[in-house]
């Protein structure tokens, strides 16, 4: 097993350029499955759950030209034969149920094992699965697997989503698109990725109206034909960690490759927090200019709100902060996984239900921590770095799941950190 040895009181800082959205790339990449022709994908990410996913396209019988080197991937989605996600596949990522909906849409029939992913709370497909019933989809359940079938194409349906789901949303979606007739999809997610994923489709030659909206009108199409290099949008949760990364050392960091309107949320509680924030072009400056931030309130919401994604960062944040930061999480119900990590190194945390209250200290401690999902790791990485002493962190396979190389990365802008097999 891998492990990350951090040594702290770094002073964190520099340029870095940022990736490709993962939140983006996985639900294009099996969106992919609707193209009767090659698919051209740019700025793909390096990153674990992309790489599973190519697995899964392997399985399919799909042909695949990889080269996560230079973030690009190729795809024949027409030689696709096997419409079947096994277990040993879906047990490694959560992402794997998007197979579902474009399998049955375009083949008819699907059979996905039920997913895995980071345990950060319950995430039932129900609102995925019914979604596809409305729009004609035959449900069944066998061995953990979900069976999806149709009786020729899907038929264009009226959808109400009763809680806004990126998830449920990116299903719909892509089922809408191949069905017969008109589809109005309501309450839909708004997120950057779900509007990439559109935008994808529509280049694919699909017919969505209110792209961005929180109401879709979607015409079916017979068929969707390919798209060369189409690249994926660059990750806002990427940018927003590493801009945290500065406010937590008083320091300096530019982030460029960016779209500044993704992060409107996560900037405004930076500047809160005592930051200077500069945006020219496709880049952003967070520069605390040697000064210590101060605790903020976060209430995670859906887009545009703060991301679920970026609480357990801003956590952190106020961990070292002068004053008291209340943290409210309304997407997870089990995404504090972080705190008992952090009060370990230090941090002064109580917990109420899905409420934190954060007591700014002076400093941390290195210790010996482990990582429990994507963000709660990355949040355990930047504490390792400010933190006085030298810190374990371990279970890191979480980490590699969304940030691609993520040592690399850090050591580019003023971390002491390893990477050691046990």
């Amino acid at each position: 097993m891998e492990h990350f040895i951090i040594h702290g009181k770094q002073i964190i800082g520099g340029e870095i350029s940022i990736g490709g959205a993962k939140n983006a790339a996985l639900p294009i990449f099996f969106a992919s499955i609707l193209a009767n022709a090659e698919v051209e994908l740019a700025n793909i990410p390096n990153l674990t759950d992309i790489r599973y996913t190519c697995d899964i396209f392997v399985n399919f019988g799909a042909k695949l030209s990889i080269d996560l080197d230079s973030n690009k991937v190729s795809l024949q989605p027409q030689h696709i034969s096997n419409p079947v996600v096994p277990y040993e596949l879906a047990s490694k990522m959560r992402a794997s149920i998007w197979a579902l909906a474009p399998l049955v849409a375009k083949f008819g029939t699907a059979k996905v094992s039920l997913p895995g992913g980071c345990a950060i709370g319950s995430r039932p497909v129900d609102m995925h699965l019914e979604a596809l019933k409305k729009l004609g989809v035959k449900i069944e359940f066998a061995e953990g697997y979900v069976i999806a079938t149709s009786e020729g194409r899907l038929k264009g349906a009226n959808i109400f989503f009763d809680k806004v789901s990126v998830g449920a949303t990116v299903s719909a979606v892509c089922a809408a698109v191949l069905a017969q007739g008109v589809s109005r999809i309501e309450n839909v997610a708004m997120e950057p990725e779900v509007v990439d994923l559109c935008n994808f489709l529509v280049a694919l030659g699909a017919k969505i109206d209110g792209i961005g909206t929180k109401v879709l009108t979607i015409t079916g199409v017979e068929s969707l034909g390919g798209v060369a290099n189409y690249r994926i949008i660059p990750d806002r949760i990427e940018c927003g960690t590493y801009l945290i990364a500065a406010a937590i050392s008083k320091s300096k960091v530019t982030c460029h490759n960016i779209i500044p309107e993704h992060l409107e949320a996560t900037l405004s509680k930076l500047e809160e927090a005592g930051a200077k924030i500069t945006v020219s072009g496709s880049s952003v400056t967070c520069d605390m200019e040697g000064k210590r931030a101060k605790a903020v309130n976060i209430v995670t919401a859906p887009y545009p709100g703060v991301a679920t994604d970026m609480q357990a960062q801003f956590t952190l944040l106020n961990t070292v902060a002068e004053g008291v930061g209340i943290v409210t999480e309304t997407i997870f119900e089990n995404r504090f996984m972080h705190v008992p990590e952090l009060q370990r190194m230090g941090a002064k945390i109580t917990q109420s239900g899905n409420t934190i209250h954060v007591q700014g200290v002076e400093e941390l401690s290195g210790a010996h921590v482990k990582a429990t999902d994507l963000r709660a790791s990355i949040s355990l990485v930047l504490a390792g770095c400010i933190a006085q002493g030298t810190t374990h962190v371990d279970e890191i396979y979480h980490i590699d799941r969304g940030y691609e190389f993520i040592e690399e990365r850090m050591k580019s802008i003023g971390c002491i950190i390893t990477r050691e097999r046990a």
